[in-house]
């Protein structure tokens, strides 16, 4: 597509931001759709971010994407010059940055979107107020998929974690907004927890090539569960591998990547996105995933 002085622009914030596929997926969006726009990557240090960010409405930009390090940035930022929406603000972090046409930016978390799309896309019968889901992990991406849960119906959260800490602090901040539905386990337990669970998510870094397996025993899941492990890399971890082997509604994690895209696309470029097989099989090539 040739770029003309009405090219709209968006990009990625991040430090380092050369790992993101933003670019890959939202490239191909473009160019399926004809759209005289670019997307590119933006590698911004921290100390420069306040300044980059700032500038976006003066260079033309509709809007970026915001990555490591600066999701908690962005949001401390946009609080005070800017606005931020719900699911940021719950979430606790940005990744999204719509400028207005009057230059106003506005951050919003996509995470707990893309989450549920995925869900729905790949498991559309999963019913989320059928009985409780067992999360594990509660770092960045666990705060995007209790939201998610929650919002979607979910009854009860049975949280474990590595450290019992950093999960007990997150079930006190959202119980104390979502009333009491999240309940803490110790990480020896997370087979046990399983019993009677609606399913099961893996929010961690275990299972990610490069990083040790994920231990767990699935044979106390109902059947029909399902099972969702929100890493892509490798496409099917060994926990999927092992829920493969059962009748469980499988999900793996790599939609979750592509859905949380849609809304920003959309904002900047005009158009609606779809998350297809075409897309998946482009961005698998490029992640090297099979």
């Amino acid at each position: 597509m040739t770029h003309t002085g009405n090219t709209r622009l968006a990009g990625v914030m991040g430090w380092p931001v050369k790992h993101s596929r933003s670019p890959l997926l939202h490239g191909h969006w473009l160019a399926r759709h004809g759209i005289d726009g670019a997307y590119v990557p933006l590698a911004v240090a921290p100390e420069n971010f306040a300044a980059a960010l700032t500038a976006l409405p003066q260079l033309g930009f509709r809007g970026t994407n915001i990555t490591v390090p600066h999701k908690q940035s962005a949001l401390a930022l946009l609080d005070e010059i800017g606005e931020i929406d719900e699911d940021a603000r719950r979430i606790g972090a940005v990744n999204t940055v719509v400028v207005g046409e009057d230059g106003r930016m506005r951050g919003s978390n996509t995470d707990a979107f893309g989450f549920m799309e995925n869900i729905r896309d790949q498991a559309p019968d999963w019913q989320a107020d059928a009985g409780p889901m067992v999360l594990l992990g509660a770092g960045g991406a666990a705060r995007a998929i209790i939201v998610a849960l929650l919002d979607a119906g979910v009854p009860e959260i049975r949280l474990t974690n590595r450290s019992r800490d950093r999960a007990d602090a997150l079930a006190k901040e959202y119980n104390a907004v979502f009333g009491n539905r999240i309940v803490v386990s110790d990480w020896q337990q997370r087979a046990d927890v399983l019993a009677e669970a609606n399913g099961l998510v893996n929010s961690t870094s275990l299972g990610m090539e490069g990083q040790p397996p994920l231990e767990l025993d699935l044979a106390r899941l109902p059947a029909k569960s399902l099972v969702n492990d929100i890493v892509y890399a490798p496409l099917e971890t060994k926990m999927l591998q092992n829920a493969n082997k059962c009748p469980l509604n499988v999900v793996d994690g790599l939609g979750m990547l592509l859905h949380q895209a849609r809304p920003g696309f959309a904002a900047w470029f005009g158009t609606e996105p779809v998350v297809d097989d075409e897309l998946r099989q482009v961005v698998l090539r490029d992640l090297g995933v099979s």
